[in-house]
């Protein structure tokens, strides 16, 4: 069932083919998802009742990383207190249909935001999966989205106020790291015995040492000079292959259900992985697959061996 989709990206809702996927099939599932907290328009997983989010406002102006409006976590409405519930429900969807198709000690790595991770945990617990770890991937750099609470009392005319609030903000610390929950599929078996069963459920940390040390729960990865940035919520590829390298050996299926513009994909195949993958944005889905055919796209990662490219 899954030759139709081997090495594949597909151009739709990842709902309309995973049960069409072969069970007990998939040796990693690796997903950097929609995190439910309206980044763009295919993140918004709630019913929206504000015809304000995603608009901007004068203190978004001109700043990259902070373009669109959000919801407060405040909510606007009594109706954003289900944004959560909401976005649970909607991993949980997908969620329910992965199991079946993973292998019996599978490891999941599902990318996630701060605020909203602990949906995805509870989603992936309800559908059958166990939660072995929280990784933390530390980016090289973070926008700072705080307001300075003294422009805001400022513009209100509030001069006494001023010198009181100095050097106080409204917003947060700037978000350094990203969470990646790391799931398992339960086995029946010994560990030992469903590995060798399986062929999965056990790490490579002599592949993946980091300065000659074994690799730890928090992963410092940044993007390489010359990788263009195609997706607002691209992972580097050097990331993607780490995680790929540390749980799964060559020729095994990596699943990707949210593929973005392909990293996991072309991850896969330069470490010679088979790969399935879905994107349900047009665009997106160009991009990846053009991505993942021509060398061009990252000229320095192709100064390996021949050999070394899975096809």
């Amino acid at each position: 069932m899954n030759d139709n989709y081997l090495n594949k990206i597909i151009n739709d809702d990842c709902l309309n083919h995973l049960s069409n996927l072969e069970e007990s099939s998939i040796d990693l599932f690796l997903s950097d998802i929609p995190y439910g907290i309206c980044l763009d328009d295919w993140d918004v997983l709630h019913n929206n009742t504000n015809s304000a989010l995603l608009g901007t406002s004068p203190a978004q102006n001109g700043k990259n990383g902070f373009k669109r409006r959000g919801k407060p976590i405040n909510g606007w409405s009594s109706a954003d207190r289900n944004i959560g519930k909401e976005y649970q429900e909607w991993v949980q969807k997908w969620s329910d249909m992965v199991f079946p198709i993973m292998k019996e000690g599978a490891f999941q790595f599902v990318f996630g935001a701060r605020r909203t991770i602990h949906r995805v945990v509870n989603a992936f617990e309800n559908s059958g999966f166990l939660l072995k770890d929280i990784l933390a991937w530390k980016k090289p750099s973070a926008h700072h989205r705080a307001q300075k609470f003294t422009n805001i009392l400022r513009n209100r005319g509030l001069e006494e106020e001023l010198e009181v609030w100095n050097g106080w903000r409204l917003g947060n610390l700037a978000p350094i790291y990203e969470p990646i929950a790391w799931f398992f599929k339960p086995y029946k078996i010994t560990i030992t015995d469903n590995i060798l069963k399986h062929g999965v459920g056990a790490i490579n940390t002599e592949e993946c040492k980091i300065n000659g040390s074994n690799p730890t729960n928090l992963l410092e990865f940044g993007f390489s000079k010359n990788e263009n940035k195609l997706h607002e919520a691209q992972k580097p590829l050097e990331l993607i292959e780490f995680l790929i390298k540390l749980t799964t050996r060559e020729n095994q299926i990596v699943l990707d259900p949210f593929i973005g513009s392909g990293t996991t994909a072309l991850a896969a195949k330069r470490l010679k992985r088979n790969f399935i993958g879905f994107e349900i944005n047009e665009g997106y889905c160009n991009t990846a697959i053009e991505r993942v055919d021509d060398k061009a796209a990252f000229p320095h990662f192709y100064e390996l061996e021949k050999e070394h490219i899975l096809f």
